[in-house]
């Protein structure tokens, strides 16, 4: 309820006081009581609040926005292209993601030991579902660290799937226990080995990537065009944007054909990056160390650029990409007996753009991970003159290569009987570099990252976060009696008796919480815990003033009171003595 006049006035006297003894004045002189507060508050560090209040306006700006997203996307295009093992015929080794695509995807042993695997991955990600929603949502982030973007069920999604992730590598050491139990069974062991080369998972990362980025400023774009925080900026495009289906057939249209193109481009290697560049500008490791860096910094600062962040906690939707709503609701079979209540499964536009984002950012800290730990001979490659790097292509000469053949002084004297020329002219020529830079050089990439990463913790940590004041005053009013009144025709039903025709509003009287004529109050006690406490006691002021509202206008014809049963008489008689306590 708000607070009287008196209560607002007692208020701002205790405050001005307070603020005239910071000041070093007197409260009580005439100089204080006339003392403009806000001039005060604001009295010398106006020029912080005015940088800080620039700051943030233009580092949300929809231009920034905008750029920082589709910069991204270019970002990831070059590093794909100057990356040396893009072109790598090695197996691909992945840390983690290669565990769990081997566990799922390959390396079955046949037999009784298909039905186990499957068995187990099954029970991976059922065991990841489950933790994810009730120990790394509730507990761990809604609980223990009170993090306000996953109050209540906003963020399981994405939880539950990186923690079904981590239970897949976890039941996959579990599947390798038991093949070493068995003993002979090397060959099928899970390890990081994906079991498709490099050059091809490259190709589906780029591709990968390219969607999730692609998606990600395209939602960017819709969200700049669809709200109105910045009113001056785009009204032209607004105004387009909104009208009719316009940004639903340009999303699709514009999807298709973009992806179409990249797909060809990427897979038939049909543009080539060194002939179009022909050298121009070449990166060496610690650029592309760099670029890997800067790119998991923009994928950081894509998050922190929304208006809500870090408390998504506003009203603004986002509309799902190509789509006319903000979310997906999906109905779950409703078991009545094994389940009391029936669930739904909602994806919101921002969670479903974010993660996505999250999962292009565990390729580009894959990405990362190579650039600063990469050594050519790992990767079937070598240097030549001007530190150029030469791919070997050669299935064959892959399977026996050692560091006595891998090197420019070997393949360029001798000859391949198979050709009658030297080994060098089959390797693919590129113009990346490799300088043999010291690892402690390259671990420089480290820092903008790590900071990057760090300055997300910290706004999370300081500014998204419930305070335990909060979290205690929540529960104290997590537990409430809420007033549901039912007419004489509703308790004439339980009774199986008439009705009355014509009910009219009785008069409470204050010494009774039960009306004479119309109205019977009964008792619901609610006990669930919401994680926002803000919107739940608004909720619960509402509700109590919505009950409390009785019509006073006297009734034309007097109603006789209602027949109640023993029991029902008895609860309304101690309810009746506890309200008069």
């Amino acid at each position: 309820m708000p607070l009287s006049d008196s209560a607002e006035s007692t208020d701002t006297a205790d405050e001005r006081r307070k603020l005239c003894k910071d000041l070093g004045m007197n409260p009580d002189a005439r100089k204080c009581r006339n003392l403009n507060m806000k001039e005060v508050k604001l009295k010398g560090r106006p020029a912080c609040m005015r940088m800080v209040k620039a700051f943030r306006y233009y580092f949300q700006h929809p231009w920034s926005r905008l750029i920082v997203a589709y910069l991204v996307t270019f970002f990831n295009f070059l590093i794909f292209a100057e990356d040396p093992i893009s072109h790598s015929q090695t197996p691909a080794k992945v840390v983690v993601v290669g565990n769990c695509f081997s566990f799922v995807a390959n390396k079955y042993p046949g037999g009784g030991w298909n039905f186990l695997k499957v068995l187990l991955w099954l029970l991976a990600i059922a065991t990841g579902l489950f933790a994810g929603k009730f120990l790394f949502h509730q507990l761990m982030f809604g609980q223990f660290l009170r993090l306000k973007m996953f109050r209540k069920d906003h963020g399981s999604w994405m939880v539950m799937l990186f923690s079904s992730i981590l239970f897949l590598f976890i039941f996959s050491y579990i599947y390798n226990l038991c093949l070493i139990i068995a003993g002979n069974m090397s060959p099928f062991i899970i390890n990081e080995y994906m079991g498709i080369r490099n050059e091809s998972f490259m190709k589906l990362a780029a591709v990968g990537t390219w969607m999730g980025d692609f998606v990600t400023a395209w939602m960017v774009t819709d969200m700049m065009l669809q709200d109105d925080s910045y009113p001056a900026w785009g009204k032209t495009a607004r105004a387009f944007w909104r009208k009719g289906y316009n940004r639903i057939v340009l999303f699709w249209s514009v999807l298709i054909t973009l992806t179409s193109v990249v797909v060809v481009v990427i897979t038939t290697d049909w543009i080539s990056w060194d002939k179009l560049n022909r050298g121009f500008l070449p990166s060496d490791e610690v650029s592309r160390a760099f670029l890997a860096s800067f790119i998991l910094v923009f994928d950081l600062l894509i998050v922190m650029q929304d208006w809500e962040f870090p408390q998504f906690m506003g009203n603004l939707e986002i509309n799902l990409p190509g789509l006319p709503t903000s979310h997906i609701q999906l109905r779950l079979p409703h078991f009545k007996k094994l389940f009391k209540n029936e669930y739904t499964i909602c994806i919101t536009g921002k969670w479903f753009n974010y993660g996505i984002i999250f999962l292009v950012l565990i390729l580009d800290l894959n990405m990362w991970k190579n650039q600063i730990f990469y050594q050519p001979a790992e990767y079937g490659q070598y240097v030549g003159p001007g530190q150029k790097i030469y791919t070997v292509e050669d299935m064959d000469s892959l399977k026996d290569l050692n560091k006595t053949t891998l090197n420019w002084e070997w393949r360029s004297t001798n000859i391949n009987p198979l050709t009658n020329r030297t080994y060098v002219h089959g390797d693919m020529f590129l113009h990346s570099r490799y300088t043999g830079v010291k690892i402690g050089v390259k671990c420089l990439a480290f820092v903008p990252s790590i900071l990057a990463f760090i300055l997300f913790g910290f706004f999370i940590w300081f500014f998204g976060r419930f305070q335990k004041s909060e979290l205690i005053n929540d529960k104290q009013d997590n537990l409430y009696v809420k007033i549901k009144r039912k007419s004489p025709s509703e308790f004439s039903k339980d009774l199986n008796e008439p009705a009355e025709d014509t009910p009219k509003p009785m008069t409470i009287n204050n010494e009774s919480p039960m009306s004479t004529g119309t109205e019977v109050a009964t008792a619901i006690v609610h006990s669930t815990t919401p994680a926002s406490p803000t919107e739940d006691q608004g909720t619960f002021l509402k509700d109590s003033q919505s009950n409390s509202t009785v019509d006073t206008k006297p009734p034309s014809e007097p109603l006789p009171p209602p027949i109640l049963p023993d029991r029902l008489a008895k609860t309304v008689a101690a309810q009746n003595g506890e309200t008069k306590t």
